[in-house]
Parts: structure tokens; sequence; C-alpha cells
């Protein structure tokens, strides 16, 4: 890792014209590290993304679609593709979760959303050159839930009835998110990757490398079924029919083909392939990675998936599933 720093501090060199001193900006669940340094035009973020593991051009792509509709991501100052460096322009260091309660939520929300409504009204699914989040993609996330946190964390193995239901639930969730519209999604916008900016430019968008064409809920649960801070379901329920509403304005959905109760039920059944996943992720950061700091998340996470399973007719089999393997990240 030194020998790499010396090669970024050397890339920085030639792209500034000055020494930069790196103060780590942020911790990351890939293999991706951020560092800020301090120019005299301001503060920028540099990105250290090993080539081995990671690519960065997807990044530079994302960027500057959603820049050019007109929301807050970073500028790319500054790119080395083939080292893995990237000079960006930096958004502060406030997470929306570091500033979130009953008093802002309103406001940061309602900010997060109309973001997210541009997003999807302004990025064009056909020329965007984003891939599909199609049946394959969204299997193969369902099976880290099963890979990684029932096997390898919990040491479950489903039984023939039980691999049944599984692939049965597996159905439910993908038939549902490949009937929805397709928009451009962020994957992974949440509390973590928004950042509290000022009263005009909210949200800032970070980590947005992984965005595909894919459902029309699942930024949506993203925000509001948040894997790090949950809200009353009344008001999650609220803040889905303001964006629904919205959606139909900017001719995101047709009124006349998906009703506001169809709308919610894909919302429901997108959050659970969603918290799935996440589940799925957090098990695999701790046992292939060793990073521990995401499994405290597991059990809000799982709670999510609980509680929209119970009252689905469609999962009632996958909720009993659930309950009988008494898994130790319940919540009672």
């Amino acid at each position: 890792m030194s020998e790499r720093l010396t090669q970024l501090k050397a890339w920085l060199r030639e792209q500034t014209g000055q020494d930069c001193e790196l103060a780590p900006a942020s911790s990351d669940a890939s293999f991706r590290r951020y560092f800020r340094i301090e120019l005299e035009q301001g503060s920028r973020i540099v990105m250290d993304a090993p080539p081995q593991q990671e690519d960065c051009r997807p990044f530079i792509h994302v960027a500057e679609l959603l820049r050019r509709a007109g929301l807050n991501a970073p500028d790319v100052m500054a790119e080395d593709v083939r080292s893995g460096f990237l000079l960006l322009g930096d958004l502060g260091n406030t997470t929306y979760l570091e500033v979130l309660n009953a008093e802002t939520a309103e406001q940061l929300y309602a900010d997060a959303l109309a973001a997210l409504i541009t997003m999807q009204a302004r990025i064009d699914t056909a020329s965007s050159g984003l891939p599909q989040y199609d049946e394959t993609l969204l299997q193969t996330e369902l099976n880290l839930f099963k890979d990684w946190y029932l096997e390898k964390h919990c040491a479950v193995t489903l039984n023939e009835q039980q691999q049944a239901i599984w692939q049965a639930t597996c159905e439910t969730l993908i038939a549902s998110a490949l009937a929805q519209p397709a928009v451009c999604v962020h994957r992974d916008y949440h509390s973590r990757n928004l950042m509290h900016v000022d009263d005009t430019t909210n949200p800032g968008i970070l980590d947005f490398q992984d965005a595909v064409i894919g459902p029309v809920t699942y930024d949506l649960v993203s925000l509001l079924r948040d894997c790090y801070i949950s809200w009353p379901r009344t008001q999650v329920e609220e803040w889905v029919a303001g964006f629904y509403t919205q959606a139909i304005k900017s001719d995101i959905i047709d009124a006349d083909k998906v009703s506001g109760q169809q709308f919610l039920n894909w919302f429901d059944l997108m959050g659970v392939q969603r918290h799935l996943k996440a589940i799925g992720i957090f098990a695999r950061l701790l046992h292939r990675d060793g990073k521990e700091g995401y499994i405290k998340d597991i059990p809000r996470t799982l709670n999510y998936v609980l509680e929209v399973a119970e009252r689905t007719p469609a999962l009632h089999d996958f909720y009993q599933l659930l309950i009988n393997l008494k898994l130790p990240d319940q919540v009672s």
C-alpha cells in the first residue's frame, strides 16, 4: 500500500502542481479508498480504486449522466483510469444519516425525493449506456442471502421443502421487479450515500458507480426503508404516495396503468428483494472481507423483510420459513 500511496501522491503532484497531504475522507464497503486534499482553490476528494479489484470508468460515466441531469454529483476533475485514480469535487463530510431526525426528515427527504424524480425523468434509459437490472442480476443478488447469511453466517442448510419455498419467493420478487417501469437506478440511494451540502444543493449524491436501468421503486425503497435508519410505516407510506403523485406528473408512471396501491405493492416486494441482498452483503463483508461494521445493521434490515412478508399473502410461506428457522438476528 505504501508503494501505491507514493504513486498516488506523484500523480496528484502532476495534476495540482503541489505536494498533497492525504487525509482519510470516508470508509467504503468496496476496495475503493477516498482521501481529502486541500488546494488553494478549496478541498478535493481523491479516489483510489485499485484496477485489479475496481473499474472507475462506470463512476466517471454515471457522474456525467447525473451532472447532465442537473444533479449534485461530484465533478471529475482529473482521471487516470489505468491506475485507478480520480480527482473529484468535494461534497463535504456530512451525510444525511448524521443530520436526519424527526425535525429535519421532511425537508431532507423532500430534497432527496425531488432529486430522485429528476434522475428518473431526465436520464434516458435507451441512451444511458447503463446495464439492465435483469432476471439474472436480481437472482444473483437474492442468492447472497442464502449463500452468505443463511449458510455461512447462520450455518443453515435448507432442506428440499424449504428450498422450494425459497425459489418460489425469488420468482415472486423477480417477477414484481421486472413488471415495473424501467428507469435509471442508482442502486444504493440511502442516507450514507447522500450528502447534506446546503439548502440549495441537497442532496450531494455519491457511490453511484453500480447504476443500472431497472425497477422504478428500487431507489425509493433504498431511501425510505434505509438499512441504517427506520421510520414508522405510516410515514413511509405517506412519502411513497407523494412520490407516486410526482412520478405521474413527471411522466415516469402512467396513472391509467399503475394505481397507487399497485405502486405500493411493488415498493413492498422490491424492499424484500433489496433487504435480502443487503443482509447477504453484510454477512459477506464480515466473513469474506473482515469488515465487522455492517453486521449490526442486519436486525433492522431483517425486520423489514419479516414485517412485509407477514402481511403479504404471496410471501406467507417465506415468512413462516424465516420464523421457523429462528434466525439469531430476528427482532423479538
